[in-house]
């Protein structure tokens, strides 16, 4: 069974129901079922015509759930009769269920978990799996997000904007369970893209490219994390890092920069620089100072404070972090970083512990508990 066709043909078969007169949630049940029922029958017998088979069998299954439900009654009087089988509409609505699954309505968890389900064809286990949470609880959560959508019409303009912020989330989920979250958010963004006319589309797939070419170095064998100064670039994706690049480049000729671009800019000249110590410091701090203006996010410009740091010394980079707020996330991280550069190992190694009881993931406190036990360690000797 070709699990990625069934996955390609999904959002465009809802997409033909919900233009049938299906409400979304119904469509979406429908073509589940579909799917099922393909999973059974194709190993034998592959139909010619992939999307119409789905099509044909996904409105059969909305018709009979329509005409055993009572409170369905006046969508059956709408639909009272199949329509001529034949070839799939050649339309791709695939766009459309975008933004339909990015409705401002839904929280951002929701709408993640939505456009996993519909647009990405994740099966609500594979969803629940990658969220580390029960099957029941992402049933119900799915559940809720289509209610909320259900009565949205199907060809109402959508907000650029917001999927792509929820496809940003995708992609940092990361990985987990038997999903691959990030390569699911390019997969997804590698569709969008070429549908919209918005530079931060594209600035979006360079970042999540230029992202996602580290990542095989990002781990040691041990699943410990390996800070970036520490990787072995050769196990960077060359084609990835090109790829990003070239897409950013576009991008900004477009010059209507965003977010997506500047943060794609600073992981570029990061890919760029053949070791640690060639990182062209100083164009990052400008391009934090740009991210800064767009977003106002203080989480920017606590990476601004490293990036000074390794411009201009950590004496300059501690006097930018003592303009932050402390009980930003991973504040103290950063504090015992440019304290150790700055020569200073036993502040340093109090604040590395301390980061590690804040730290929220697992790998990240191990990793600090190590850098603080290195110069405890350092300091006995």
């Amino acid at each position: 069974m070709n699990e990625a066709l069934l996955r390609s043909l999904t959002p465009g078969v809802i997409a033909v129901l919900v233009r049938r007169g299906a409400d979304f949630a119904a469509a979406e049940d429908a073509v589940q079922d579909a799917l099922v029922e393909a999973v059974r029958a194709w190993t034998a017998d592959p139909p010619r015509d992939p999307k119409g088979w789905l099509v044909t069998v996904a409105w059969r299954k909305f018709l009979d759930q329509a005409r055993a439900d009572a409170a369905r009654r006046r969508r059956e009087d709408r639909a009272d009769e199949e329509p001529a089988q034949g070839p799939a509409p050649a339309a791709d609505d695939t766009l459309q269920l975008y933004f339909l699954c990015a409705h401002p309505s839904l929280t951002p968890s929701s709408a993640v978990a939505l456009t996993l389900r519909a647009v990405g064809g994740l099966t609500t286990r594979q969803i629940a799996q990658a969220y580390l949470v029960p099957e029941a609880t992402m049933a119900q959560r799915i559940s809720r997000a289509k209610r909320t959508v259900s009565d949205v019409r199907f060809d109402q303009p959508g907000d650029v904007a917001t999927v792509l912020r929820v496809l940003y989330l995708v992609f940092n989920e990361g990985y987990s369970g038997d999903v691959d979250l990030a390569a699911e958010a390019i997969r997804l963004t590698r569709q969008l893209a070429p549908r919209v006319d918005h530079p931060e589309a594209a600035g979006l797939l360079a970042l999540m490219l230029l992202h996602h070419a580290r990542r095989a170095a990002r781990t040691a064998p041990d699943g410990s994390l390996v800070p970036l100064a520490e990787q072995d670039r050769s196990r960077w994706d060359t084609g990835a890092i090109a790829e990003g690049i070239a897409i950013l480049q576009g991008a900004l000729a477009r010059d209507r920069l965003g977010e997506f671009q500047a943060q794609a800019a600073v992981a570029a000249l990061h890919a760029d620089a053949p070791t640690a110590a060639e990182t062209d410091w100083v164009q990052i701090v400008e391009w934090y100072d740009e991210l800064a203006r767009l977003t106002g996010n203080p989480v920017v410009l606590l990476n601004r404070a490293v990036a000074v740091g390794e411009a201009d010394g950590p004496r300059a980079g501690l006097k930018a972090l003592a303009e932050l707020d402390a009980s930003l996330p991973r504040h103290t991280a950063v504090a015992a970083y440019l304290h150790e550069r700055d020569g200073d190992p036993a502040t340093a190694a109090r604040l590395y512990a301390e980061a590690a009881h804040k730290a929220p993931d697992l790998r990240e406190r191990e990793h600090l508990t190590r850098q603080a036990a290195r110069l405890n360690a350092r300091l006995r000797g």
